[in-house]
């Protein structure tokens, strides 16, 4: 992918941030019966402190009818942008001038206002590891293609990751190092990673997630709402003290079979409280 050709730069000011709104809908009649009304085009926010970049970024995302509705040039600038224009993702450098994108990433995802995809010219297993322990929902590098660019801001946008073939074995890898570092002076006791405070519901959306399933997704296949998916997504994130869905799923693959063998624990555990006492 080349995102070095021309352009004028944009303003990074919220103020001169102007939405390109999507299409409009269909009529009330043809959204109730599913007919002739596409899927709403994904938000995007570009932070990267290099205008050339960002104006190649807008032209390859808005021909794949992505609509980009502002820029920012720095971490700080990108979260005043996120909190103002909500955008549904955020395609976010990580090497910026004052406020860098892993601190950007940890407070836009903190505050909620939008989903991170991190885009850089840097692989480093520090900066990926960091990335991912900052909530980033993806991780891709700039020399990606604009195809698969614009597939994985669709994919983020829907709920799901996308973590570039180039760097998922060595993030994993690092961030079961730095898991096993954490638990070796402590000597904790089984059960201390939080899998058994799971429910069997949330073990269930776990699992989904490790298979890199989106909300939707998981809502059709165990039959319910998106929105109770993402409220167990947010229970499973607390239980495990994980900082994203990509951080949960890679400490269950660490966890292997002790995993499972805690769901039958708590499951154990939650039969037995319901048991009425002997009088």
């Amino acid at each position: 992918m080349s995102v070095r050709d021309g352009g004028a730069e944009r303003s990074n000011a919220v103020a001169g941030a102007t939405p390109n709104l999507p299409p409009a809908a269909g009529t009330d009649a043809e959204e109730a019966a599913g007919v002739g009304v596409a899927a709403p085009a994904p938000t995007v926010l570009i932070a990267d402190d290099h205008a050339m970049i960002r104006e190649g970024l807008r032209m390859i995302l808005e021909r794949h009818g992505i609509v980009v509705v502002g820029e920012a040039a720095d971490g700080a600038a990108a979260v005043g942008n996120a909190r103002a224009l909500t955008p549904d993702v955020v395609l976010m450098d990580l090497r910026m001038p004052g406020t860098d994108g892993i601190a950007a990433t940890r407070q836009i995802v903190t505050e909620g206002t939008a989903d991170v995809l991190v885009l850089t010219s840097f692989d480093e297993d520090e900066l990926v590891f960091a990335a991912i322990r900052a909530g980033a929902a993806g991780f891709l590098l700039k020399t990606t293609e604009a195809a698969p660019l614009a597939d994985a801001v669709r994919r983020v946008a829907a709920g799901e990751g996308a973590l570039d073939p180039r760097v998922t074995r060595r993030a994993l890898a690092a961030l079961a190092s730095a898991s096993a570092a954490e638990a070796e002076p402590a000597a904790a006791p089984t059960g201390a990673s939080g899998f058994e405070f799971l429910t069997g519901r949330e073990h269930d959306v776990l699992a989904a997630l490790a298979a890199g399933e989106s909300n939707s997704r998981i809502a059709a296949r165990l039959g319910i709402a998106i929105p109770t998916v993402k409220t167990h997504v947010s229970s499973i994130l607390a239980k495990l003290g994980a900082e994203s869905r990509t951080h949960a799923a890679a400490l269950l693959r660490e966890a292997g079979p002790a995993a499972a063998a805690r769901r039958g624990e708590s499951e154990h555990q939650a039969a037995a409280s319901q048991r009425p006492g002997l009088a």
